[in-house]
This record gives C-alpha cells, sequence and structure tokens, in this order.
C-alpha cells in the first residue's frame, strides 16, 4: 500500500511514525516550504497524546526537551484565583502532560520519521495545488515548488492524506464551496520569553476571560536546568467585528507597543505579564479562526488530518493533540481493515463526530467558561469565590470537557493500546 501524506508538519510526521509502526512503509511525505522548518511558539500536548508518542518511543527525547506540566490555574482578569488542577502524572495519569516548543516537538517528531522510514521519503518543496482519485489507479496530486510556481512532481499513491493544516488544498478539493477559515473576532499575540520560574516553576495559568485573557507557561526543560525559564504567553483580545482580520501565517510580526496597551493592567503577585511582553524578541500577531466540522472524510482514496480536518480555536490545549490521535487511529485502521475504502470509513466513523464536538466546545470557551462566568457575575471582583460560582459548576466545567476531548484519566488509563504491534507500557 503506496500512501501519500500532503504536509510536513505535526499532524504529517505524526501520521508517517504510526505507519510505520503499523507495519506499513511505503510511506512519503509532501511538504510545502523549501524545508522543515522549527517555527512556532509554544505548544501543549496532553496526556491522551502523550500516550501514543509514547508508545511510538518518543517519550525521552520528548521529556528532555519538553515541561512536564505539572498544575494549572485559573484567575479573573483581577487576578483572583477561580479554578486549579494537578496535570499530568501529578493529576493521576499513566503519561505526563508536556508544555512544549512547537518547533522542538516537530524536530523530535521529523528525526524519529528520517530514522525509520529514511530521509529520501521526505520532499520538502513540494507545494500541492491540485488532487484527486481515480478508482482503478487510486490517489494523485500535482505538486509545484511555491517559490517559483514550477511544476515539481505529481504524487501517485493508494491513498493521500491531507494533513496541511487549515488552509488545506485538500480539503478545498473535497469542498470547493466552503469558503475561508471562520474569525470569532480575536486576535492573539503570542511570544517567549526568558524569565524566571513562576508558582510551581511548572505551572500553567490562564488569567481573563473570553473578552481578554492570557495563558502563560514555562516549555524548556533546558533552560530550568540551569533555574531559568522560557516562557511562552499568549494573550487574548476580542477586537471589534468591523475590523480586518489579522493574516495568518508566522511572518505577521506585531509591535509591542500594541500588545502592552491592552494588557498593562495584567500586572499581578505572582507573574507580571507586561514583563513578559517586553522581554519576547519577537511577538506573532494571528486571529483566532477555526472552520465549520465537515460532513464527511470519507472519500475512498482521499482523507483528512489533523488542522486540515478539523481546525479549532487554540481552548483546552487540544489541537496538535487530536491530530497526533488521528494518525494513531487512522494507521491501526489501515492496518487491520480489508481495503483502504474500509479504513478510511472506520476512521471517520470514529473520529469525526469526536473532533466536531471539540471544535463546537471550544468555540463555547470549552474549559475556560469559568472565567466567564465570574466575569460576569462578578466584574468588579470578590471577596467569597463560592458565593459568585460553586465547586460543582467548577468541577461540572473541568469534567465535560475532559469526557469531549476524550482525556478523562481512568479511560484514558484503561483503554487498550492503539498499537497494531504490542507495546511494553
Amino acid at each position: 500500500m503506496k500512501i501519500a501524506i500532503i504536509g510536513g508538519g505535526i499532524g504529517g510526521m505524526s501520521l508517517a511514525l504510526s505507519l510505520v509502526a503499523a507495519g506499513l512503509d511505503d510511506v512519503d511525505v509532501y511538504e510545502s516550504a523549501p524545508d522543515i522548518r522549527e517555527l512556532g511558539v509554544g505548544i501543549n500536548v496532553l496526556p491522551h497524546a502523550i500516550r501514543e508518542l509514547t508508545e511510538l518511543g518518543l517519550l525521552d527525547e520528548l521529556s528532555a526537551v519538553g515541561i512536564p506540566t505539572a498544575d494549572f490555574s485559573y484567575f479573573s482578569r483581577l487576578g483572583q484565583w477561580i479554578w486549579g488542577e494537578p496535570l499530568g502524572l501529578a493529576a493521576g495519569y499513566r503519561w505526563p502532560q508536556f508544555s512544549i516548543h512547537r518547533g522542538e516537538l516537530l524536530a523530535v517528531l521529523y528525526r524519529a520519521v528520517t530514522d525509520r522510514l529514511g530521509a529520501h521519503r521526505i520532499h520538502t518543496g513540494h507545494h500541492l495545488v491540485r488532487a484527486g482519485q481515480d478508482p482503478r489507479s487510486g490517489a494523485w496530486g500535482d505538486c509545484v515548488n511555491r517559490a517559483t510556481g514550477a511544476p515539481v512532481d505529481r504524487v501517485e499513491a493508494d491513498l493521500l492524506v491531507g494533513c496541511d493544516g487549515i488552509h488545506s488544498i485538500v480539503r478545498r478539493t473535497l469542498f470547493p464551496q466552503e469558503g475561508p477559515p471562520k474569525w470569532n473576532g480575536v486576535t492573539m499575540w503570542r511570544g517567549v520569553t526568558m524569565g524566571k520560574p513562576f508558582l510551581s516553576g511548572r505551572t500553567m495559568i490562564n488569567a481573563g476571560s473570553t473578552r481578554q485573557r492570557v495563558v502563560v507557561y514555562p516549555i524548556s526543560k533546558v533552560e530550568e536546568e540551569q533555574g531559568k525559564a522560557l516562557i511562552n504567553w499568549v494573550a487574548t483580545l476580542h477586537i471589534a467585528a468591523s475590523a480586518d482580520m489579522p493574516a495568518q501565517d508566522w511572518t505577521n510580526f506585531a509591535r509591542k507597543d500594541e500588545v502592552l496597551a491592552a494588557f498593562a493592567p495584567f500586572v499581578f503577585d505572582f507573574l507580571n505579564v507586561p514583563e513578559l511582553i517586553r522581554g519576547a524578541e519577537v511577538i506573532y500577531r494571528y486571529p483566532m479562526v477555526d472552520l465549520d466540522p465537515l460532513p464527511s472524510w470519507n472519500f475512498g482514496r482521499v482523507t483528512l488530518l489533523g488542522d486540515a480536518a478539523h481546525p479549532m480555536h487554540p481552548v483546552g490545549g487540544n489541537g496538535a493533540s487530536q491530530a497526533i490521535i488521528d494518525a494513531r487511529v487512522f494507521a491501526r485502521e489501515l492496518a487491520l481493515q480489508p481495503s483502504i475504502e474500509a479504513a478510511v470509513a472506520a476512521y471517520d466513523d470514529q473520529r469525526r463526530a469526536a473532533t466536531a464536538a471539540l471544535v463546537q466546545s471550544n468555540r463555547r470557551a470549552g474549559p475556560h467558561l469559568c472565567q466567564d462566568l465570574v466575569e460576569e457575575r462578578a466584574p468588579n471582583g470578590f471577596t467569597d469565590l463560592s458565593g459568585v460560582v460553586t465547586p460543582r459548576e467548577l468541577e461540572e466545567i473541568a469534567g465535560d470537557y475532559k469526557r469531549i476531548a476524550g482525556s478523562e484519566i481512568d479511560g484514558l488509563n484503561s483503554r487498550k493500546s492503539l498499537s497494531v504491534r504490542p507495546v511494553t507500557l
């Protein structure tokens, strides 16, 4: 079975590794960029995805570079504590949660693909412009050099998987009338700053509400070992609906003064957010966008995975994690089902509805709903949290999101492995 993966990001590399682990090694990855670039800022990889990467043999490498996030706290925009809980191993999962630079995660995946599949199987400078399938001969895709527009190759395979992100050409081919990503009016400013450890040293914090918030966490084990903290921060602000949507790429840089003007009040006893903003070498400006869940990913010899299949608002840290789980489920079905078409149908059945529920939950603020309740009920702060929001409400918000995301502790710890071949857990 010859498989073409369109896109060499986290989803594409995870799929390549998952396929090899399942005994399917006639796999090629086609990446639009001229090289595999370690771009971006910090992301979280949740225990349900770390389980899958552990079974792929990557835990030691991840542990060497990422922070095993220990706890999470929600605060109001005034810095008042609302809700907190342990994360990863501290919460009772059998696998950690990692806060890690996106580039570091991609580097770990890329090295593993190169080692297990071969560097010759990764084709950079291949930007897909059109794709299709023939019932008799399988799937195909035409690629060009993005910089020059010159044709590069026609990709031919038994199966073509679009892992090409929110601007997926494969998705556009399957749903030509869908239109561009949908902006919810929220602008995100993202940066990384060298600083001092805060709170437990492995804490993730979220302060504010849907209208305006910051999310902050350390992402580098190397810096931690030197007594420092490489701190990832995301500042979001709901802009007027009439404003122009920011560009959607990693070359859209922001001025520090525009972020500082909005977040000057975010100075807390435990963290000085303006200081973080001033300390960043580069600040990226990006819109918070997603797309409506699709009616199907089941197209015979062509399908979608990761952000190409289910782009979602970055709420709850599930974007990369869900792509990794997609990859594992799909590889398992391809190895066990009697045909490619049956595997695509089984993958669609298992993953589409589950990720659609997450897309919708993230639009409603997901686990961050607790902050919106406090902002609505006590906009000027509170002296007694229990008079504003009950412990039961807070527990239900957190529990509901874990259920939707498939990350309930007992369920994950007891679930059977997705590996086709036996692994030692």
